[in-house]
């Protein structure tokens, strides 16, 4: 993006970011690695009615909540346009047309500002997020990231300097997902990972004998796989449906998500293990689930190992998580994006190196 001025800043710089991967339209102000304001908008009750994200649907809303959301969040802020000293976007990865419109939308604000464009890995902003309410994050730390599209376990050590070290990811759904397809069968409504954990109380974690996905010896320590953990729970709501009797759903609930809490902090703690970490980060939507939040803290206190969870508004997606990226690029002297600047809507995770020598970018074609 080409700039129309040099600021002489005797402040920390001011940053705006933007979100809009998926469902929720947000816009969050960062300075200093301060949090000065959010806003997010969702279009999640208009997709409940499918059981699910629709594309076009979710494209449509950032379209119209856009321009209200930026307004909110510099409102809340105090600011105008013109104090801001960069904007941050999320290029990928996310679904196509949703991210297209968040990219327009953040090129037209910093065009109009006269300020630097930087791109930001939606990964990236879930590992940031944390340091909005914890500060920096220690060297070296494990981040589980944990939502509707993502299951990823990551080493990182400085979050500015060297890339973050991928060591596992989900072959098939994410945990959110399986939330999601589990909830439609169980009949609960959509979202599902708030409906399953609601669903839960009161309901026995031992009652169903729910599989553990790759937890053998001879599986990837680092690998998640939960669509098979939905299937199982489809085909234990069938049995009793075809039986005529009726579904102890408090009881499968609450085994269901027992069973993805024992995954994710079964393969979390075994890599703090292996490479000697004291802190796991766990960020994302289901960072919110009760049974997550409640294990990783029994494990995690059993292991000696400090965690650190956002609070909620922070754990899912928002545009203060993109924000605090771009403030840490801003910081380290980072080059701006170039004006070709593109989405990726399946960016690999090298695009999520932030230290400024390895700051790749999307390029159209």
């Amino acid at each position: 993006m080409t700039q129309g001025r040099t600021r002489a800043r005797t402040r920390a710089p001011i940053v705006l970011g933007i979100e809009s991967s998926c469902d929720e339209t947000g816009a969050g102000i960062v300075s200093g690695g301060r949090l000065l304001a959010h806003a997010v908008a969702s279009s999640m009750d208009e997709h409940a009615r499918f059981g699910g994200v629709v594309p076009e649907i979710a494209a449509r809303a950032h379209l119209h909540a856009f321009g209200p959301v930026v307004r909110a969040a510099l409102d809340e802020a105090g600011l105008r346009l013109s104090d801001l000293d960069a904007v941050a976007v999320t290029t990928g990865p996310g679904l196509s047309g949703a991210l297209q419109v968040g990219l327009a939308g953040a090129k037209s604000l910093a065009y109009a500002a006269g300020v630097p464009l930087y791109g930001v890995h939606h990964l990236a902003g879930h590992v940031a997020a944390d340091t909005l309410a914890h500060g920096p994050l220690p060297d070296p730390c494990l981040v589980l990231i944990v939502s509707g599209g993502h299951t990823s376990l990551l080493l990182v050590r400085d979050l500015v300097r060297e890339p973050l070290a991928h060591l596992g990811d989900t072959v098939d759904d994410a945990a959110g997902e399986c939330f999601d397809k589990a909830a439609r069968v169980l009949g609960l409504p959509y979202p599902g990972g708030p409906a399953i954990d609601r669903a839960a109380r009161g309901g026995n974690p031992c009652a169903v004998a729910f599989p553990r996905p790759l937890t053998g010896a001879r599986a990837d320590p680092y690998a998640f796989s939960f669509s098979g953990l939905k299937t199982a729970a489809a085909r234990w709501a069938e049995g009793y449906r075809l039986r005529g009797d009726a579904l102890p759903l408090a009881d499968g609930a609450a085994s269901l998500q027992e069973a993805v809490a024992d995954v994710l902090t079964r393969k979390a703690l075994a890599a703090c293990r292996e490479f000697g970490v004291r802190t796991l980060v766990v960020v994302g939507g289901v960072a919110a689930n009760s049974r997550v939040r409640a294990l990783a803290e029994e494990r995690c206190a059993a292991a000696g190992v400090a965690l650190r969870v956002p609070p909620l508004t922070l754990c899912t997606d928002n545009g203060a998580m993109i924000a605090a990226v771009g403030d840490l690029l801003v910081r380290a002297g980072a080059a701006p994006a170039p004006p070709d600047l593109s989405v990726d809507p399946s960016a690999p995770l090298e695009y999520a190196a932030l230290h400024p020598a390895a700051v790749p970018y999307a390029r159209s074609a």
